[in-house]
Order: structure tokens, then sequence, then C-alpha cells
């Protein structure tokens, strides 16, 4: 666990992984690994921070005051990606029961495609997962990741012609009316369709909203980067209070990091097929570059800006940002809704 510990502090320093999350992680695993150490201080951050999900929740209102929904709010359609890049989430819950984990550890698996560290705890929490310390470790492993995983599963599922796709971006002015209405209608919904999702989405939403109310800005301001940099510490440190070797170190951990790797494979790949289905019905010169769909998954902003490079990559003139933008968005509204509605159908099934 020291040699674990290590490698994440490494990642997050000399590789710049996820460095807010992996570092704590990986101190805090050398921490609850020291014989005799007295650690009563990391329990109760635990029980008072992960165990009723507040520090996941509470960070979410800082990514939502983080989040321009604008990219989205121009161009609607642009939400079928964000639910298309949860395929991985549901595919993933039902090979992890073939592999033997009971139904509550399989959902809990599943949600690591999510690519969404605070949604992967609020469910591994929720469920009572028994690996609830691999599962947060992939979900933020593989958000770091993004960068090395989703770049050769795009090129594999698509051709030269298709990433040479050109997306003209044409903004449309989104009005202030628009903007504070998103978050607030968007709660209910998802309160109205999926409950068990509400509290995360509210939260989310809840951040968003104090930052687009335009009376709140030093609110914003202090939700953006004083609380969301102060829970993310928190945070990270208390999730290695399930880190102990004789917690840790099972075979188990390993399927689980291999079971992650295949949800957010196949959450990028559900993204990019859908692009592709779609062009099959769109007239020349409205086509979509099939890239963009795999910016559906939730690690903002990170896998908008990797599509947008890959863009810029085959062709210098090709600007995607914002239409990746928009997609990565919707994805973290959808990662949240599909880690509700996986609850529900666990609920419903036990």
């Amino acid at each position: 666990m020291w040699l674990i510990g290590a490698v994440l502090i490494y990642l997050a320093i000399a590789k710049d992984m996820e460095p807010s999350l992996l570092l704590p992680i990986g101190f805090g695993a050398i921490l609850m690994n020291l014989p005799g150490a007295d650690l009563e201080i990391l329990h109760l951050l635990y029980e008072k921070g992960i165990a009723n999900e507040l520090f996941p929740l509470v960070l979410f209102i800082g990514i939502g005051a983080m989040i321009d929904f604008g990219p989205l709010l121009s161009n609607p359609k642009l939400m079928i990606f964000g639910a298309a890049a949860q395929f991985g989430i549901f595919f993933t819950f039902f090979v992890a029961s073939l592999c033997g984990f009971d139904i509550r550890d399989a959902a809990s698996i599943a949600i690591i495609g999510a690519a969404d560290g605070p949604t992967s705890i609020v469910v591994a929490n929720a469920l009572q997962s028994g690996y609830i310390g691999a599962i947060t470790v992939a979900a933020y492993s593989y958000m770091a990741l993004v960068p090395i995983v989703q770049p050769p599963v795009i090129r594999l599922l698509t051709t030269k012609k298709e990433r040479l796709i050109r997306m003209p971006y044409e903004p449309k002015q989104i009005s202030k009316t628009t903007r504070i209405l998103f978050p607030i209608v968007i709660t209910i919904i998802t309160g109205i369709f999926a409950p068990k999702a509400v509290a995360l989405v509210g939260f989310l939403m809840f951040g968003n909203l104090i930052r687009e109310c335009g009376v709140l800005n030093s609110l914003s301001e202090t939700a953006q980067k004083v609380l969301a940099n102060l829970i993310t510490i928190f945070l990270g440190i208390s999730i290695a209070f399930n880190m102990h070797a004789v917690q840790f170190l099972k075979p188990q951990t390993l399927l689980i990091m291999g079971l992650g790797l295949v949800a957010f494979i196949f959450d990028t790949a559900g993204g990019v097929l859908v692009a592709k289905f779609l062009n099959l019905f769109l007239p020349k010169g409205r086509k979509i570059n099939p890239m963009i769909g795999a910016a559906g998954i939730s690690a903002f902003p990170m896998s908008s800006r990797v599509i947008h490079k890959m863009g810029l990559k085959e062709d210098p003139q090709n600007f995607l940002l914002m239409h990746t933008v928009g997609v990565n968005v919707s994805g973290q509204i959808a990662s949240v809704i599909a880690g509700g509605l996986i609850m529900s159908l666990v609920y419903t099934i036990g």
C-alpha cells in the first residue's frame, strides 16, 4: 500500500494527473497503513463527510458554479450524446454481475464508467459497496487517463474522413432568463423521472444557479475556488480511510480496475457510434464529426479539450471546442441521472 500511495503521488506530481485528488488519496493511503498509527481523525472525516455523502454533494455545488451551459443551450440536440455515452455504465453493470459481484457492488463498479468521482462515491456509498476504496481510486484514475484512453478508441471507431468533418459553430444569444430557468427545470424533471439522482443533480444545478443569477458573484467565485478546493482536499484524504491493505489488496481490486476501464471504453464508444448512426440520415454539409460524441462522458472539461485537440491535429482549421464542451456538460448531467437510475434499478430488484 505504501507503493500504491507513492505511485498515486508520483502520477499527481510528475504527470499532473488529477493532482488535487490523487495526491491526498496517495498520501492518505500511506497514512492508513502505518503500523500502530492513531488515525481516528480519518475515521471521523470519513463518517462525517463520505458516509453521509456530504463532501461529494457540496463539491457538486462548486462544479455546478464552474459550468457554463451556454454551448449546450445553443444546441440542445447535443444532449443525445451525453445520454449515449452512458451506455458503458449499464453494459458493465451486467458484466460485473457475470463476474460474480453481487448486484450492489456491480452497480457501484459500473458507475466508474461515468468518469465522475463524486457520483461514484455517492452511488457506492448509498449501495453500501464493500469496494468503495477501489471504486473511487479507479474513477479518479480514469478521469486523469482521459488523454490516454479516449484517443485510441476514437481512432479505432472513426475514419480519417469522419475525423475531418468540420462543424462551424453558430452561437445563439441565450437570455438570462433561460440560463436561470435551465438549472431549475432540470432539477424538477430529474426529481420526477429519477428521484434517486435528485440530490446530486440538485446540488450541481444549485451551484449553476448561483453562477447564472447575477446577484451572487462573490458566492459563485467562492464556490468555484475556495469551496471546491477545500472539499477536494478533505474528500481525497478521507477516501483513503478505505485503503487499508487488508481491504484493498485483493484480486477483486484488479478486476474492478479492469471493469472500470471496460465501462470507460464503452461509454466513449457509445457516444461515437450514435454520432455515426445519426450521420446516416443527415444531409451533406450537416454531418456531425463523430469524435464529439466521445465527450459525453462526465470528465469535464478534460474530455472536451482532448477531442478538440484531436480535431486540430487532423485539421488545424477545425475548431470543435464549443461543440465538445456542449456535449461534455450534457454528459455531466446524464452521468448523474444514470447514477440515480441505476440506484433505482438496484433498489427495485433488491
